[in-house]
């Protein structure tokens, strides 16, 4: 069976990165889709895992060969997915988390309509303020952008199917893992294993004398 995209956006400092890393270790057939981006790399981070780090123009090589799912500039830097590497998962019969901002995640559901969207919410903006701060990986001028651009990603909170308020990390993960588990009890996402049923309560192929 083929994977499902499953879209998780949350103004800088909601969470979302710590939450999908929880999910990964609980979910089966979970997998991350390693976005592209030219922003400097922070202290902790790994080439290939958190992120592909990239010049601009290797960016934009990329961009124009028309390699991406979805691409947006996000707080000065540029972000994309890789449509060939969600494929190759998905194809493989993984469910693939992007890790996405707004711009990003409406472009993917214009593109995959089906598409699991779900929308990480802190629980206050003096919270996401504080988160901001305490993480320390921006400048004041970077921080006040982040704090500025907040306001308009939370307004578009009810373009997703999914909120996730993140009061509480084990609480938050445990939401988001439930909402990825009940996408796959969806109907039309178990078909084949429905009619593999279905065929074993034909009257013509029950054995004589049973009731």
């Amino acid at each position: 069976m083929k994977g499902k995209l499953i879209i998780i956006s949350s103004p800088s400092g909601g969470g979302k990165g710590t939450l999908i890393k929880e999910v990964l270790k609980r979910v089966p057939d979970l997998a991350y889709s390693v976005s592209m981006t030219t922003r400097s790399r922070r202290p902790g981070e790994a080439n290939g895992r958190d992120y592909n780090f990239v010049t601009k123009e290797q960016f934009e090589s990329f961009r124009l060969e028309g390699g991406f799912l979805e691409y947006a500039e996000v707080h000065g830097n540029c972000y994309g997915t890789s449509a060939a590497l969600t494929r190759e998962l998905t194809d493989a019969g993984n469910d693939v988390i992007l890790e996405i901002d707004v711009q990003g995640a409406a472009s993917v559901v214009e593109k995959v309509p089906d598409a699991v969207s779900i929308f990480i919410l802190p629980p206050s903006f003096e919270a996401l303020a504080e988160r901001l701060r305490r993480r320390a990986t921006e400048d004041a001028a970077q921080l006040a952008l982040r704090l500025r651009n907040a306001f308009d990603e939370v307004s578009r909170y009810s373009n997703f199917e999914y909120v996730v308020i993140n009061d509480n990390l084990s609480d938050a993960a445990a939401k988001l893992e439930s909402v990825i588990l009940a996408e796959r009890q969806r109907r039309t996402r178990q078909t084949e294993a429905i009619q593999d049923i279905l065929i074993s309560f034909d009257p013509s192929k029950q054995s004589p004398g049973q009731d």
